[in-house]
């Protein structure tokens, strides 16, 4: 299975902007979804945004107009960029390749302050 490293996490207010990065060990252009995942403290993990290998992407509603993934095949990363941060989005993000029993990353948090 392809190893994950995600990094860009931390601390930012409320209305502030994260950019996420996920390196993969391995090719990610051949992998059918790529995605960010969340896990609050006291919840269930959940998906936020899914890149597909034939360009469409998925969001979460709760992230819709605010989060946006993206893939570069070239450099095996993948991206979250999260702007207007609320502090209901605070969890351990995790990079995933291949759903829900595919690979996951070891996750970083992201704490936003109100």
């Amino acid at each position: 299975q392809v190893q994950l490293a995600e990094s860009g996490g931390g601390l930012v207010q409320a209305g502030g902007s994260l950019t996420l990065s996920c390196a993969a060990s391995g090719s990610v252009g051949s992998i059918f979804a790529m995605a960010w995942g969340r896990q609050a403290p006291g919840k269930q993990r959940e998906f936020v945004a899914t890149a597909l290998s034939d360009g469409k992407v998925y969001y979460r509603a709760s992230v819709q107009g605010r989060f946006t993934i993206s893939r570069d095949n070239a450099k095996n990363t993948v991206y979250l960029q999260m702007n207007s941060l609320k502090p209901e989005d605070t969890a351990v993000y995790y990079c995933n390749a291949g759903g829900q029993h595919g690979s996951w990353g070891q996750g970083i948090q992201v704490t936003v302050s109100s």
